[in-house]
């Protein structure tokens, strides 16, 4: 299990990657005025997923086991 300090040093690096991400993705709409490529936004989301992980261990198990029909 990691300490709060590690934690919080997960954290701000899942962070600072997505925070980069999205800022390139953001110049490409607003200037170039084109949608980014299917593959970046399901990175991105991938990337909040692993965010969500690291914050909440266990509501993103609960949130990713897939659902009985």
């Amino acid at each position: 299990m990691a300490t709060a300090k590690e934690k919080k040093a997960e954290v701000k690096a899942h962070l600072k990657k997505l925070r980069a991400d999205l800022r390139k993705m953001h110049l490409t709409v607003t200037e170039e005025l084109s949608l980014p490529e299917p593959s970046e936004v399901k990175k991105a989301m991938a990337q909040m997923e692993e965010l969500l992980q690291v914050v909440e261990p266990k509501k993103a198990a609960r949130k990713t086991k897939p659902k009985k029909k």
